[in-house]
């Protein structure tokens, strides 16, 4: 089942912090029937939708985000270049080259291991990767860092914009008193800015800043081949309109979403396909199964502008939406 944009579009636009809330959620023991056992999309969506709307996290999904055997999926090759090696609710992606390799984003404990696991179970040793660029500041994005960086090479990278970084610091300053899931977070690294291209070894990754989701939220675009085929992706930092602060916040998400839908008419490189940072959210886990089984001249089935542009757009009218509710709210 692929989740319509307007389904996404509901969903996100909550005034819940996700991934606050989530960052102290206990290691649940099994209890009554479990939410998925194949990573659906359908059942996560909903749950999580419920978690938004009531504050109150179900049973079944807490148990599901902390059950090492049912966020287990196979990692797979999403293009000749582009490997998928995150886990069932959050993804991590790996963009390869003969040279060295790219990551984005890096999962959190007790998943980093995995994360490696994965790296491996695709052909690569995580040694190579040479850049980590995370998206924005939350744990489930950047929790795992502090653990990457003993695995890695001594001279990786890592990146993140310069208010990513202070939000990092602040959330993992936070989850020490929590009493559940403390993290860490590493000592600021690269800063990048809005339209930066890193180059490693001829791997090349395009940063834009797409504030809304957090203010220190990145996109990154690069190129994803499959044989003859090159085409642009953008892993979008995030598409969820949640922790609302005001409404500058969400005036800044309408224009990253203008900005992001904008990319996809730019008449030099424009923007084919969205490999999104959490596959339940755009029904990527059932569109992916469809690479095992496409043949000679089928187009490649995670390219879908069509469907992006949609998602982009009804994003933007819930926003607007949002907007109106916030500006009433704010002090006159």
């Amino acid at each position: 089942m692929r989740l319509t944009p307007r389904l996404l579009a509901t969903a996100t636009f909550v005034g819940l912090n996700f991934t606050s809330s989530l960052a102290q959620v206990p290691q649940a023991p099994p209890s009554g029937p479990p939410l998925t056992t194949k990573c659906e999309s359908a059942p996560l969506m909903a749950a999580f939708s419920v978690f938004g709307e009531t504050g109150r996290m179900p049973q079944d999904l807490g148990r599901f985000l902390g059950d090492a055997a049912l966020q287990k999926i196979e990692p797979y090759k999403a293009f000749d270049n582009v490997y998928y090696v995150g886990i069932c609710w959050v993804s991590a992606w790996l963009i390869t080259s003969p040279n060295c390799h790219v990551l984005i984003d890096t999962l959190y404990e007790p998943f980093t291991d995995q994360l490696l696991a994965n790296i491996r179970t695709v052909g690569f040793d995580p040694k190579d990767i040479k850049l980590v660029a995370v998206t924005h500041g939350h744990f489930d994005h950047a929790g795992g860092m502090a653990k990457l960086k003993a695995k890695l090479d001594p001279q990786t990278r890592f990146a993140m914009s310069k208010e990513g970084w202070r939000e990092a610091k602040e959330g993992a300053e936070q989850s020490q008193s929590s009493g559940r899931n403390p993290w860490t977070v590493i000592d600021q690294d690269l800063v990048i800015e809005d339209g930066e291209t890193i180059s490693v070894a001829g791997t090349s990754i395009r940063a834009y800043e797409t504030p809304g989701h957090t203010m220190g939220t990145i996109s990154f675009a690069f190129d994803a081949r499959d044989g003859a085929e090159t085409y642009r992706a953008i892993t979008v930092g995030g598409l969820g309109l949640n922790a609302i602060k005001g409404p500058e916040q969400v005036e800044a998400f309408i224009t990253s979403v203008k900005k992001i839908r904008a990319l996809t008419n730019d008449a030099t490189n424009p923007i084919d396909l969205h490999l999104t940072t959490h596959a339940f959210s755009t029904g990527l886990t059932e569109t992916k199964e469809l690479i095992k089984t496409r043949t000679a001249g089928d187009r490649h089935p995670l390219v879908d502008i069509v469907g992006f542009r949609k998602q982009l757009d009804e994003l933007e009218a819930g926003a607007e939406k949002r907007l109106v509710i916030e500006r009433q709210k704010a002090p006159k």
